[in-house]
């Protein structure tokens, strides 16, 4: 069973920064590929970064240049760096896992932690 704890959501003002983390129980080259989505209050789940296996990143383009996603394999951890924050980018942030089970990929979450912009 995959486990992800999110953690270091909270308040920030607009033009701000803030990391949140996401510790995985297992070892992440396990994964296929680990990301991070957003959802805000009435709307969908939405992929905010995403980091491959081997490495490469992708990124919707309402964060691209401001926001990075990384990772440290020592510590099982995936990270979302996020900068020139803006009150739209107010939601709660969820960590995903993608795992090989079978001959399926399977999605694990995290149970998300809020992020929110405002002054």
């Amino acid at each position: 069973q995959v486990q992800l704890v999110e953690s270091g959501g909270g308040l920030v003002q607009p033009g701000g920064s803030l990391r949140v983390s996401c510790a995985a129980s297992g070892i992440i080259f396990s994964f296929n590929a680990m990301g991070w989505y957003r959802q805000a209050p009435g709307k969908e789940r939405d992929l905010v970064a995403r980091i491959s296996l081997r490495g490469s990143t992708n990124y919707a383009d309402f964060v691209k240049s401001r926001f990075t996603i990384s990772r440290d394999i020592t510590k099982n951890t995936v990270y979302l760096e996020m900068n020139s924050l803006k009150p739209e980018d107010t939601a709660v942030y969820y960590c995903s896992a993608d795992k090989l089970d079978g001959a399926t990929v399977r999605r694990y979450w995290g149970q998300g932690t809020q992020v929110t912009v405002s002054s």
